[in-house]
């Protein structure tokens, strides 16, 4: 058996001790009856990764080059959630998890945090934001967990401008309150960003009346988009052609560009808070009708393939008629 490179206690904050030994090959560990041990143990998994002697390409990571793969991961859990795949689901929130612990130890080594402190911030955020569960406050519906959790939010916001001392402050201060959008990421997808731009308007009072309002603006982007387009060289907007994306297409003044994407971006913002206004989660929406999509495509795409013919040789009354029978397909199964 090779020699153990290393051995390290850990404590299980129940205070109970457990015993991790490291070796060349492969970690062995005593029997895990709690998760709390197994939680300790992923952590421990990381640490070896990361340090001399570990995994070469695990030791080179920083928190820029893990970016990419956060993003991944977290869209490889709504996929399985969408598809109901509970099989799958463990494994790509273990994945997810793993984005926290590699964090959460790249931050450990420079001294700024640990995955303590991790724990901690969310343990006393969720004591705090549920004072009907452990504190005084009444909550009896939803609605009114919902208005307690944003009323605390914006005290959190308050507070952290006034704990922030680093120059900062005295500038927030001169131009006036912080604003209600605060915290809102402009990195986050863009749909979910309009929803919760909208949502955090709305608790100030800035919101349509009602949906019919909404389908009224609605109408009135459209309308809008319409006009701009008068402008659109002749012969007017066409869909891409068969060969060179945007080949044939007539140039368009950068005047004219610009003000068909605001208009275009108008009418997603109005469409973004229809959806919440149903309650409806406006990216999963659209990530639902892109998988139904491709669905359907790849049927259509396969017929062909089964006819000895390409989606090339394929006139668009045929692949129009194979799309129908694609829909009735997934209709009757």
């Amino acid at each position: 058996m090779p020699r153990p490179l290393s051995r390290f206690s850990i404590l299980v904050k129940r205070g109970a001790a457990r015993i991790a030994r490291i070796e060349l090959a492969h970690l062995k560990w005593l029997p895990m009856s709690s998760t709390g041990e197994r939680f300790e143990r992923a952590i421990a998994i990381m640490e070896r990764l990361r340090a001399p002697g570990g995994c070469p390409w695990d030791r080179e990571q920083t928190f820029d080059s893990i970016k990419p793969y956060t993003l991944e991961e977290t869209y490889e859990v709504l996929e399985a959630i969408d598809h109901r795949d509970w099989d799958e689901l463990p494994g790509e929130l273990g994945d997810l998890l793993l984005q926290v612990l590699f964090y959460s130890e790249m931050a450990k080594e420079q001294g700024t945090f640990s995955i303590d402190d991790v724990l901690d911030r969310l343990s006393n955020k969720l004591v705090n934001r549920h004072p009907h569960v452990f504190g005084d406050t009444k909550a009896d519906t939803s609605a009114d967990v919902k208005r307690n959790w944003e009323a605390l939010k914006t005290e959190e916001r308050k507070k952290r401008l006034r704990e922030n001392g680093d120059g900062t402050r005295s500038e927030r201060t001169a131009a006036g309150p912080g604003s209600i959008l605060e915290g809102i990421s402009s990195s986050m997808p863009a749909l979910l960003e309009a929803q919760k731009l909208s949502s955090r308007a709305a608790q100030v009072g800035f919101d349509w009346p009602n949906i019919e309002s909404l389908f009224a603006k609605l109408g009135e982007e459209t309308a809008e988009l319409r006009e701009h387009l008068q402008e659109y060289p002749s012969p007017g907007p066409r869909p891409e052609g068969r060969g060179v994306a945007g080949s044939g297409r007539p140039a368009i003044p950068d005047d004219l560009r610009m003000r068909l994407e605001e208009e275009v971006g108008d009418l997603f913002f109005v469409m973004a808070n229809i959806a919440r206004y149903l309650a409806l989660d406006p990216e999963s929406a659209l990530r639902k009708m892109n998988q139904k999509f491709r669905r359907r495509f790849q049927w259509i795409e396969q017929r062909l393939h089964e006819n000895d013919t390409t989606l090339e040789r394929a006139s668009m009354e045929e692949l129009e008629s194979l799309w129908q029978q694609a829909k009735q397909q997934e209709t009757q199964a």
